[in-house]
């Protein structure tokens, strides 16, 4: 049963991950600092639980914020760069996050030993749920309750005004800007969303992990982050839901017996994906319900 719930539990962090690489995919900026916000949150959310006793739900928030100031600061000078530029500059940014972890040395002594962030040796004892009594089920069910208001938050944003503008700026920035729509503002707004989603991912990720280092947060988990909305699609929400669940439950977990070689199979789904359903795998006519539906009407 527990291998199940830590599934649930990763699903739930990629999630998320994929989420906060989604808001942004929709004003057309493709972003590799989602894993930098993740790490910040990571480290910033633990560091309040394990140094100074704070309670999760303000750990989380403090360590969502803080991320969200870093997206917010990236924001600006994302403005001037683009497509394959605006690849590199996110990655040098998660790059110089994941290096300041690696030498970040921030140890207390507490209850006679020193706890706390250890350089390479990484971070250790995020045992908050452990030492509150938490159970496992009840940490998946906090995780999914999050990933649920974060999906409905979205969802929520998409159908108002707001998700038509950000949609609009994504599809062509000159008609938008024509329009009266401030691009500076969306894009940053964007960035900044991002980072406080990414940011919560990485809390819960560090807490229910109980042990953090640099090497948790590479350009493969930023690729990750990327490839959900991509490869589900930007129609709506769900389509990032959809490709964490094939690409962590099926593609990881249930093919392990292929070992590395399951890195060719998620290399050559993108391919497929990009070449014969490029709005995203959720508009596959077999997982698209509502194109099902009309077939059978005609």
């Amino acid at each position: 049963m527990e291998f199940y719930l830590g599934i649930l539990q990763t699903i739930g962090f990629h999630t998320l991950l994929g989420l906060s690489a989604y808001l942004l995919l929709l004003t057309g900026q493709l972003s590799m600092a989602q894993v930098g916000f993740f790490a910040i949150g990571a480290y910033a959310s633990g560091i309040l639980t394990v140094n100074y006793g704070l309670h999760i739900f303000l750990a989380l928030g403090v360590g969502a914020v803080t991320a969200s100031f870093f997206a917010f600061l990236v924001g600006f000078p994302a403005l001037r760069i683009k497509g394959l530029m605006l690849v590199i500059a996110t990655i040098a940014f998660s790059e110089i996050v994941r290096l300041y972890f690696f030498n970040l040395r921030w140890r207390i002594e507490k209850g006679g030993v020193e706890v706390g962030p250890d350089g390479a040796q990484g971070f250790r004892e995020i045992r908050y749920f452990a030492a509150n009594g938490w159970e496992p089920y009840q940490i998946v069910f906090f995780i999914w309750f999050v990933v649920i208001l974060v999906i409905a938050a979205l969802w929520w944003l998409d159908r108002v005004k707001v998700g038509s503008v950000l949609r609009a700026v994504g599809e062509d920035e000159l008609a938008a800007q024509s329009s009266g729509v401030n691009l500076t503002i969306v894009k940053v707004s964007a960035m900044t969303g991002g980072g406080f989603i990414a940011g919560i991912a990485g809390g819960l990720y560090a807490h229910s992990t109980t042990y953090v280092d640099h090497n948790s947060f590479t350009i493969l988990l930023a690729t990750f982050a990327v490839a959900y909305p991509i490869l589900g699609g930007l129609k709506n929400v769900f389509g990032t839901l959809f490709a964490v669940v094939f690409i962590q439950g099926i593609l990881i977990e249930g093919l392990r017996f292929l070992g590395d070689y399951r890195n060719l199979l998620f290399g050559l789904l993108i391919i497929l994906v990009m070449n014969f359903y490029p709005k995203g795998l959720i508009n596959i006519p077999i997982f698209n319900w509502s194109k099902l539906a009309k077939r059978r009407d005609t």
